[in-house]
């Protein structure tokens, strides 16, 4: 059983206000490349809370964190996953536990990031996005954004070299719009929502941060 953690109000100046969780370290693919130096939830603040929700210190199974899903006002935007990746461990989705949370964001307009992307995983992606619950696919360079955006698994994001700061294209000429609120004050997920937006045109893409930008900015392609 998947185990996650709910925030009602996050505290993040960069989501903004609204409710925010978080899925437990095992949900994460082996493949992906950020598991190391270049993962974000791996230092900080972040880091010990996602580590006691994989201990089973904090948070709650996954069915309980459905029905507070499901609690949610009408209309409520929500992300899933600020660490943490779909339910289920490694490579795989348990498609009980997504379907589960896909029935309990119907009214709402959760969004979220996966790295998973085996054949089963990306099937069960196109299903979730087709029932309103906003999986985009996380691209490790633009190159990458391109193979991903050819699945029509779902909307795609990447990460871009640290230096990164304006809007730019994919080699096969996609357009990739750097997140706003990396750029400009006062941008929240909260009053965004681009990355909210399941049949949006345009790649979002995330600058290198944090602790692990070097490395992160390297796997992307560029200098830090």
């Amino acid at each position: 059983m998947t185990w996650a953690h709910l925030t009602l109000r996050s505290a993040n100046a960069k989501t903004g206000p609204i409710p925010v969780s978080t899925t437990e370290p095992d949900s994460c693919p082996p493949s992906c490349p950020f598991r190391g130096a270049g993962c974000y939830a791996k230092s900080g603040p972040l880091a010990l809370h996602w580590r006691k929700l994989g201990e089973r210190d904090r948070g709650m199974p996954w069915g309980e964190f459905c029905v507070a899903i499901a609690s949610l006002p009408a209309g409520q935007l929500w992300r899933l996953n600020q660490a943490g990746d779909l339910p289920g461990r490694g490579e795989s989705v348990n498609l009980g536990e997504l379907r589960q949370l896909l029935r309990a964001n119907r009214g709402k307009r959760g969004f979220s990031y996966s790295h998973k992307r085996s054949p089963d995983a990306l099937a069960a992606i196109r299903e979730a996005n087709d029932a309103g619950l906003v999986v985009n696919l996380s691209a490790n360079s633009l190159a990458d954004a391109d193979a991903l955006a050819e699945t029509g698994a779902g909307p795609v994001v990447c990460v871009l070299p640290a230096n990164q700061k304006t809007n730019t294209r994919t080699p096969a000429g996609r357009r990739v719009v750097v997140c706003p609120a990396t750029q400009r004050e006062g941008v929240t997920c909260a009053t965004c929502r681009l990355c909210a937006q399941g049949k949006r045109s345009v790649i979002v893409g995330f600058p290198a941060h944090g602790t692990g930008a070097r490395a992160a900015s390297a796997i992307a392609g560029g200098a830090s």
